[in-house]
């Protein structure tokens, strides 16, 4: 019989997710996320199998608790003007995109269950805006994330002159 499991599972999927938001999947080490966890690397490969099953938690936890209550919010306002403006916030400048469009632009391409919830994370934007615009709430969802990524492409240090 093995040992019990002494950490958090919950709590090294939302420490990897916040990981992989700041930094990207390729841009994050088994190392990183051995000290961002706090969970040995024996442990992380044991519950996820690989960094890449790591990265499909974190991934599907961030739909759970950013993506989804955020679209399910967006929904309930009936006001255009309102319902663009809430999107607005929570993806430009709130956590609620962040992974989602990193797993868009770098895993998606190469990896089809990636790609499968990159989509649905995309399709609840869209949902989220169609009682307030109708037809167009897909091109609305793509000016809503597309802002963020370009937001997202922004240098954080000051320019040098």
């Amino acid at each position: 019989m093995g040992r019990p499991r002494t950490f958090d599972t919950d709590q090294a999927v939302i420490a990897a997710a916040a990981l992989f938001a700041a930094q990207g999947y390729e841009g994050t080490s088994v190392d990183d996320l051995v000290t961002a966890t706090g969970v040995h690397r024996g442990s992380l490969y044991k519950v996820f199998g690989s960094k890449r099953g790591l990265h499909l938690a974190a991934l599907r936890s961030h739909l759970d608790h950013e993506i989804h209550p955020t679209t399910a919010a967006i929904a309930t306002l009936s006001d255009p003007a309102q319902a663009l403006t809430a999107a607005v916030a929570s993806y430009d400048n709130g956590p609620a995109a962040g992974l989602l469009l990193l797993a868009a632009a770098e895993r998606a391409p190469h990896d089809p269950e990636v790609a499968a919830l990159v989509a649905e994370g995309i399709e609840a934007l869209e949902d989220a805006l169609r009682p307030s615009h109708g037809d167009a709430a897909p091109q609305l969802a793509s000016t809503v994330l597309g802002t963020r990524l370009r937001l997202r492409a922004q240098p954080t240090t000051p320019k040098e002159h």
